[in-house]
């Protein structure tokens, strides 16, 4: 007789930790309880240093002036500000008898040449006339002659040194002009790309004083956090050197309850056994 068996079992078992370690690893897990119970929320000290923090950074008092400050580097960070000023300035000079000097203009303009002409002139003049008169040739082509070599001889040098000396004028008008122009631009620019580093240092510093604004705040939670921190931390290293003890001494129990179904063959070898077992032992007498 053929047939199959199955048998299916359920087995539970629960460990206790170790008699002497149990009371200390109650300890620790009802501290890390007491722990839980506030890490879900923040502290009023950590509430009021995070909308400390908020409230600086909705209202930073820098930030206008880092972004006008910004937008103005963007357009140039006011380097060409000047040169309004500076060509005014240049004009000024040019416009003036620095600039009439420097383009040639007073060359042999000079009322005091005029007039030292005009008396060497005159003088030649009596001197020549008063001599020829003197001759009795008085307007005689000589005498016209000697008089005008005379005029030439005395005012020739004058002209050429005057000449000379405002051509040299003009030249160091020009030079000063060049110079002038120069020298101002330089200054203005130079005061210009200092104001450009002033505005970017405060760029940098004003990130630093906003960290110092928030010092106090983050001060409080760095605390805070070490509040919770240091706790759970001790809790977490006793636990951690408790537990492993707590199990590895433990007792362990358990309980199995089992469920069989048998085939018809092993029914019936069950059966028959059992009816075997009742069947009397030697010989079974029926009467005489």
């Amino acid at each position: 007789m053929g047939g199959t068996s199955t048998t299916k079992q359920t087995q539970t078992q629960s460990l206790s930790p170790y008699d002497p370690a149990s009371g200390a690893l109650t300890g620790l897990l009802g501290g890390l309880t007491n722990l839980a119970g506030s890490a879900g929320s923040p502290t009023t000290a950590q509430t009021g240093a995070l909308n400390s923090i908020e409230a600086n950074a909705n209202n930073n008092p820098f930030s206008s002036p880092i972004t006008s400050g910004t937008l103005g580097l963007l357009n140039g960070g006011g380097a060409t500000r000047y040169d309004p000023a500076i060509t005014a300035n240049l004009g000024t000079l040019a416009n003036g008898i620095l600039g009439q000097t420097a383009s040639g203009a007073n060359i042999g303009n000079n009322p005091a040449l005029k007039a030292q002409l005009d008396q060497i002139t005159t003088d030649v003049t009596n001197q020549t006339n008063g001599a020829w008169a003197a001759a009795g040739r008085d307007g005689s082509p000589g005498n016209t002659q000697a008089l005008a070599r005379g005029i030439a001889s005395g005012v020739a040098p004058v002209i050429a040194a005057q000449y000379n000396t405002d051509t040299t004028n003009a030249l160091n008008a020009a030079n000063t002009l060049y110079g002038a122009g120069n020298t101002t631009y330089g200054m203005l620019n130079a005061n210009n790309a200092n104001a450009n580093t002033n505005f970017t240092n405060g760029v940098g510093a004003s990130g630093t004083a906003l960290d110092n604004q928030n010092w106090g705040a983050n001060a409080t939670l760095a605390a805070e956090a070490q509040r919770f921190g240091i706790p759970a931390s001790q809790l977490t290293t006793l636990l951690g050197a408790v537990a492993p003890v707590a199990a590895q001494f433990g007792t362990q129990s358990g309980q199995s309850t089992g469920q069989s179904t048998m085939s018809g063959a092993q029914q019936f070898a069950t059966i028959a056994g059992g009816i075997g077992s009742l069947w009397p032992k030697g010989n079974i007498s029926f009467g005489s």
